[in-house]
């Protein structure tokens, strides 16, 4: 009980964090997309556009560091968490090194014929993609701070930093907005800076807060836990790159046969799916240290148990907002940008399918990394990870339209299910019948109910302001009455009434 309640307040924190960035975020790129034109927007989504996905690599290179970091936590020992940080720093120093070298060798290639971009605007591009790589670099040998940072679950740091990060983001919208210089490059070089300035105040505030962060690779380097460490990030880096490489090279696909425009698509649509997506990515945040803690602290069944809530809940975080924005995604788009990219309801639409399928299986992933054994597991990830791009690629080769690889990505996704099911079995001991009658049934049942009653008012009801409220109404309405009823066990409707309980009783709310 006591664990999650640490998990609500952690949630809590960050969903107030959201609560202040999302619309700021989306009307920021409301304004570059206004500001770039469709073609230098598709060009920054195809070249520097990498510069976002170095979120999800922080994120995910992040996580295997934080796993031996919340382990040892477990285990109660805190000289390891020194040695496990210093370890940390020069892994990821050297891991930074070899990608900037791969980045500049694939920058050899991809401008010498494989993107589509106009003469004029190609020496841009190029600088862009030096900033990209610039970023990359810090961005890695930062990780070691991320991982200290959700060890410890500080989250109000986290959404501190976020908050900084939303708020510059617009204020380099509206400076691109009026300045007289390319916008292009302007947007691109300011997008690099934030990124390297924000994780320098990552690091002052670890050093000044945590005392395992001392550096002395002398003093605190263990070769034994050396070789276990670069191991296991090795086989995590393994996995995260390949996702990395294959979530960008969908764009450079598309810019070989469609070209920016339909980039600029893409590029919307990721905004939506990634500022819809951070609802349920925040809560796994909060929890995923609770499931390694749980681990090194022997508690199997705990961690299991946390892993199932887990993706239950973030599935449902995706559902309250998914259904009304999928009903209603035309309005969206026409009331949020002076002018809609084609293809960008259709990509965004299909994203959205794609990512409640993942969210289902997340923590299961977090849980295997937990055991540690993620050799077998992160190779299988990998190979399936380049089979999208292939095959996207074939079929466009044969004319297919460009929506076609968003289908492909949702099959893709069902398979690495799959895949995440076998090696949860076989690594955690995960009952696969009880997950996919507990999480995966409950879940999709219960979405599929919300979805068919917020569809009844478009029937009834002209596209407007009126539908879009009233379907919303609807469908968070039905969600709560449904998933109650129908989404959750009988153990986990005594956790959320428990907390609800303890947090009325600590600020005497009378009900």
């Amino acid at each position: 009980m006591k664990e999650a309640k640490r998990v609500a307040k952690n949630t809590g924190i960050l969903y107030v964090q959201m609560a202040i960035t999302v619309l700021m975020s989306l009307y920021t790129t409301r304004l570059i997309l206004a500001a770039l034109g469709a073609d230098d927007f598709g060009i920054f989504n195809v070249v520097g556009g990498a510069i976002a996905m170095l979120t999800f690599l922080n994120l995910a290179m992040s996580q295997a560091s934080q796993r031996f970091m919340s382990f040892a936590q477990g285990e109660g020992n805190f000289n390891k968490q020194k040695n496990i940080f210093n370890i940390s720093l020069i892994l990821h120093f050297f891991i930074a090194i070899a990608v900037v070298i791969l980045l500049e060798m694939v920058g050899y290639f991809l401008f010498d014929g494989i993107l589509k971009i106009d003469i004029e605007r190609l020496d841009v591009a190029k600088l862009i993609y030096q900033f990209l790589i610039v970023s990359t670099f810090f961005t890695i040998i930062s990780v070691p701070y991320d991982a200290i940072i959700n060890a410890h679950e500080n989250m109000l740091l986290v959404a501190i930093l976020r908050i900084i990060d939303t708020v510059l983001k617009l204020v380099i919208a509206l400076f691109i907005t009026n300045t007289s210089s390319d916008k292009l490059y302007i947007y691109g070089l300011l997008m690099a800076c934030l990124s390297v300035f924000l994780l320098i105040l990552r690091q002052i505030y670890c050093h000044r807060t945590y005392k395992e962060v001392t550096i002395n690779f002398k003093k605190y380097f263990n070769k034994p836990l050396f070789k276990e460490m670069t191991n296991f990030a090795g086989w995590s880096f393994l996995g995260s790159s390949s996702s990395l490489i294959t979530n960008y090279g969908q764009g450079i696909v598309i810019n070989m046969f469609f070209g920016t425009a339909v980039n600029a698509a893409q590029g919307v649509s990721a905004q939506i799916s990634g500022q819809l997506g951070t609802f349920a990515r925040t809560m796994l945040k909060a929890l995923n240290p609770m499931i390694v803690k749980s681990e090194g602290a022997g508690d199997r069944k705990l961690m299991l148990k946390a892993s199932f809530i887990g993706s239950k809940v973030s599935f449902f975080l995706l559902t309250i907002f998914y259904v009304p924005v999928i009903l209603e995604m035309p309005y969206i788009f026409g009331f949020w940008l002076k002018k809609v990219p084609e293809y960008a309801i259709l990509f965004c639409q299909l994203l959205l399918v794609r990512n409640l399928i993942e969210q289902l299986f997340l923590t299961l992933a977090s849980s295997i990394a937990a055991v540690g054994n993620i050799k077998k597991f992160q190779t299988y990830t990998a190979i399936l990870n380049f089979l999208p791009l292939v095959v996207g690629y074939i079929l466009f080769s044969f004319g297919y339209p460009p929506n076609t690889l968003y289908i492909v990505f949702i099959i893709y996704a069902i398979c690495n299910a799959l895949i995440t099911l076998y090696f949860g079995k076989i690594e955690c001991g995960l009952s696969i019948k009880e997950f996919i009658e507990t999480v995966v049934i409950k879940s999709v049942f219960s979405f599929l109910i919300i979805y068919l009653i917020a569809l009844i008012p478009n029937y009834f009801l002209s596209e407007g302001l009126r539908r879009f409220i009233v379907v919303f109404l609807v469908s968070t309405c039905s969600f709560i009455i449904v998933v109650w009823f129908i989404g959750l066990t009988k153990y986990e409707k005594s956790n959320v009434t428990n907390i609800f309980q303890n947090f009325y009783s600590k600020y005497n709310i009378k009900l």
